[in-house]
C-alpha cells in the first residue's frame, strides 16, 4: 500500500472518526482504524460492534492496499504534522507515515480480526444539518448521565409525517424539540441512541447540509444511521420496549402562565443562586399578577429579587434548583419566556411542572417548537 494525501484534509476525516472511538475498548482490535487505499480515495473507518464511522477523501493513490493501526495514536500524530502532503507506505506489519521532515513507523492490527462495518438502512427522511445539531444539543441537557432506566441516558428521535421529534428526559425534567424534514416514509418510527453519542454525531454533522436519517428495526439490534456528504455515522439503538407517552405531559389547554423577559430572569437566578443553602440547593420563585420573587436563605445568608412579570392565573410559589431552572432558559431562544403551569397527574393537590416556551414579545409566541418541562421541588413550599 502506497498512497499521498493532503494533510489537512486528512487531519478532519480522522479526527472524525476518532471521535467514534470508545474510550475503553474492549479489545485492541477495537481500538483500530481501518485505512483502505484504493482507485483515486481513502476510506477511513472505525467500528466497535456498536458505533461505526466511515468516510471517503481523494489520495493519490500508487498502490492500493489495506491497514489496521490505533485510532487514537494516529490521530494524535496527525494533528501534529506540518501543513505538507502525507505519505503512507505499508508492507503489511507496519504503516510507514512520512511528512516533511516527520517520520513515523506505526504498528500494524491484525486486519482480519476486524469486523465488518454494517450495511446502511434507506433514507427514513433528510434534515437540516443546522437545525439536526441544535435539536440535540437544546433536549440533550435533559438526559440522565447514569440510570437505570435506558430510556433516560439516550434521545429519542421520533419520525412523525413532516417532522421529526427529539426527546430526552431525566427523573426530574424532560426537553424536546420538533424540527421540519423531507420524509421518505409514510411509516412512523422512531429510536432511542445513548446520548452521548448523540452528541458526538451533532459535533461531526453540524455544518455539512442535509443530513440523511436512517432508521431500522428487526433482527437481534434495530440501527440508525446519519449521512451527510461523504460521511457516515450507525449506532445501534437502545432497547427499549416501549418509549413513555410524553405527549400527555405537555397538554394544550394549560390556563395559568406567566410570561418574563428571559434575560432578567436569568440575570436574577444567578445571583439569587450564590446564596443557595447547600443542603437545600434550591430558589423560591413566587409569581405574582406583575412580577416574579426570587428568593434564597441560607445559615447566614439572604438574598431576594423582584422582575417584573404578567401572571394569567392564580399566584402560586414553588421552588427549583437554580442549575435545572437555568438549563431550561439557556435553551428559550425568544427575548421573552413563557412558563405554564401543569397539573400535577399524581396528586392534583400538589404543584405540576412549569413548562418554558419562547416567546418574541410578552403576547406573541415564537416559531418555536422547543418545550422544558421541569418538576418543582417537593421537600418545602
Amino acid at each position: 500500500m502506497k498512497f499521498q494525501v493532503n494533510k489537512d484534509v486528512l487531519s478532519d476525516a480522522v479526527a472524525f472518526a476518532a471521535r467514534m472511538l470508545q474510550t475503553k475498548p474492549t479489545s485492541q482490535i477495537l481500538s483500530g482504524m481501518r485505512l483502505v487505499a484504493d482507485g483515486n480515495s481513502l476510506q477511513i473507518s472505525v467500528f466497535d460492534h456498536d458505533v461505526s464511522a466511515q468516510t471517503d477523501i481523494v489520495a493519490n493513490v500508487e498502490e492500493p492496499g489495506i491497514s489496521l493501526v490505533s485510532g487514537r495514536l494516529l490521530n494524535e500524530i496527525i494533528s501534529r504534522l506540518p501543513n505538507q502532503p502525507v505519505t503512507f507506505t505499508s508492507d503489511g506489519s507496519k504503516v510507514v507515515l512520512s511528512c516533511g521532515p516527520a517520520k513515523f513507523e506505526l504498528a500494524t492490527l491484525p486486519i482480519e480480526q476486524y469486523p465488518t462495518l454494517p450495511p446502511i438502512p434507506a433514507v427514513t427522511g433528510t434534515i437540516d444539518g443546522d437545525k439536526f445539531a441544535t435539536a440535540i444539543r437544546r433536549v440533550g441537557i435533559a438526559s440522565a448521565k447514569e440510570s437505570t432506566r435506558p430510556f433516560q441516558r439516550g434521545i429519542q428521535i421520533k419520525a412523525q409525517g413532516a417532522g421529526v421529534m427529539f426527546t430526552a428526559a431525566d427523573p426530574n425534567r424532560i426537553a424536546r424539540c420538533k424540527v421540519d424534514w423531507t420524509s421518505n416514509s409514510s411509516e412512523e418510527k422512531s429510536v432511542v441512541v445513548l446520548t452521548k453519542t448523540m452528541q458526538d454525531i451533532e459535533k461531526s454533522f453540524a455544518n455539512l447540509g442535509e443530513v440523511n436519517i436512517c432508521m431500522a428495526s428487526g433482527g437481534e439490534r434495530g440501527m440508525v444511521a446519519f449521512q451527510a456528504k461523504n460521511r457516515i455515522v450507525t449506532t445501534v439503538v437502545l432497547n427499549i420496549e416501549v418509549y413513555p407517552d410524553i405527549d400527555q405531559y405537555f397538554p394544550n389547554n394549560l390556563t395559568d402562565s406567566v410570561v418574563i423577559n428571559r434575560q432578567d430572569l436569568i440575570d436574577a437566578t444567578r445571583r439569587v443562586e450564590l446564596v443557595v443553602n447547600e443542603s437545600e440547593d434550591t430558589i423560591r420563585y413566587a409569581f405574582e399578577p406583575n412580577s416574579v420573587q426570587l428568593e434564597s436563605t441560607s445559615s447566614e445568608n439572604q438574598a431576594s429579587e423582584l422582575v417584573e412579570a404578567t401572571l394569567t392565573g392564580n399566584p402560586i410559589s414553588l421552588r427549583f434548583k437554580p442549575w435545572l431552572f437555568h438549563d431550561g432558559l439557556a435553551q428559550i431562544t425568544g427575548e421573552f419566556v413563557k412558563i405554564e403551569f401543569a397539573i400535577n397527574q399524581r396528586d392534583p393537590q400538589r404543584p405540576g411542572p412549569i413548562i418554558m416556551s419562547s416567546q418574541t414579545s410578552k403576547d406573541t409566541p415564537a416559531p418555536d417548537s422547543y418545550r422544558y418541562l421541569l418538576n418543582p421541588n417537593m421537600l418545602k413550599r
